[in-house]
């Protein structure tokens, strides 16, 4: 199934898990950076099937409600992270250490102790599964080589920048495997640079293209304040955005809602499609369809309707899953409804 020309609609990534799967409880105190096996509900012999069982409940979700490129809902991670991150050589998280997370909390995140590789692919076999499992378009999502060295402790490269590079290599590798197995889309999931914006500047641009380059596909790249149910303290804008024109992806996923971002900052992206992030995922109101059409038309004031793609501001892990569901519905009639619109004026 051929997604719409206009205003498609998609996921950030993630999707409520049910809480027969994980334990809620943990999960809302951090964001794993290493395995927590602990988190999972179901015993490990059941487990994949378990995953399985739950991530057809969350296509079947998207399908239903009308969304047009389905994700797997991120349900076999414990982050959006750790899964690829902490599966390359040179990573120790056995024995992690303790940094301060994004939210000023403590967090235990691996260690890169020898030179960064990828052995095997990762991802693959969720792709594969949701391929499997639905007929419309698909995205997979990948952590992004500035974040996961943002989310590890070195103590092998000279310099980040080096680490970077390596860590971008790896993720080549995976994404080019993405693709040859039918991805229709691959996010790079990068929330660190708008963390780390000098940093970012520095070298985290250059490795973003080094991990796109020769990809044939669509290539996305997330950028955001955090998780709103981990991070309440949000900028009035973001820190670094104008710099991802230099990004060779064809698509910027941003958050507009809950921040209420002046939107005339998408004019420095103009040759990129636009997620914009339209759900506020730190209100457990479900918006109406206005609403929604009311934020996404803040960004035609600056965008053409061609490069729009309506999305959540963020993936949507820690709502409960009514809430997501509601929201998502409401997406989807604002995104039908602007169809009809831009439609009858063409």
């Amino acid at each position: 199934m051929t997604a719409p020309i206009l205003f498609p609609t998609t996921l950030v990534g993630s999707y409520p898990q049910p809480s027969w799967l994980v334990d809620k409880e943990q999960l809302a105190r951090r964001v794993p950076r290493i395995r927590d096996h602990d988190l999972w509900r179901v015993p490990t012999a059941q487990l994949q099937e378990a995953m399985e069982d739950a991530t057809r409940v969350v296509i079947r979700a998207q399908e239903t409600l009308g969304i047009d490129i389905v994700t797997d809902g991120e349900v076999r991670r414990e982050s959006y992270s750790n899964r690829f991150a902490t599966a390359l050589d040179g990573i120790d998280q056995d024995n992690p250490k303790t940094v301060p997370g994004r939210n000023g909390l403590p967090n235990l995140v691996p260690r890169i102790v020898g030179k960064i590789r990828r052995t095997r692919p990762v991802e693959l076999e969720d792709l594969l599964f949701l391929k499997a499992n639905t007929d419309r378009q698909v995205k997979i999502t990948v952590p992004g080589p500035f974040t996961m060295l943002q989310q590890a402790w070195n103590e092998y490269y000279p310099s980040e920048a080096e680490a970077a590079m390596d860590y971008a290599q790896a993720l080549n590798e995976e994404i080019r495997d993405l693709f040859a197995h039918g991805a229709d889309v691959v996010q790079i999931d990068e929330p660190y640079m708008q963390a780390s914006p000098d940093k970012a500047r520095d070298y985290g641009v250059k490795a973003l293209n080094h991990a796109l380059a020769g990809q044939t596909g669509t290539t996305a790249v997330h950028i955001c304040f955090g998780y709103a149910a981990l991070v309440q303290n949000r900028p009035s804008g973001y820190d670094f955005l104008p710099e991802l024109a230099g990004c060779t992806c064809q698509q910027v996923s941003i958050e507009t809602a809950q921040s209420q971002l002046d939107c005339s900052i998408l004019t420095t992206l103009p040759n990129k499609k636009i997620m914009v992030g339209c759900l506020d995922l730190s209100d457990m109101t479900v918006e109406t369809p206005e609403v929604i059409v009311g934020r996404i038309r803040k960004a035609l004031q600056y965008i053409a309707p061609e490069q729009v793609i309506l999305a959540p501001d963020c993936g949507m892990k820690y709502l409960p899953r009514d809430i997501a569901y509601g929201k998502l519905a409401s997406m989807v009639e604002a995104a039908r409804v602007l169809r009809q619109e831009y439609s009858a004026a063409a």
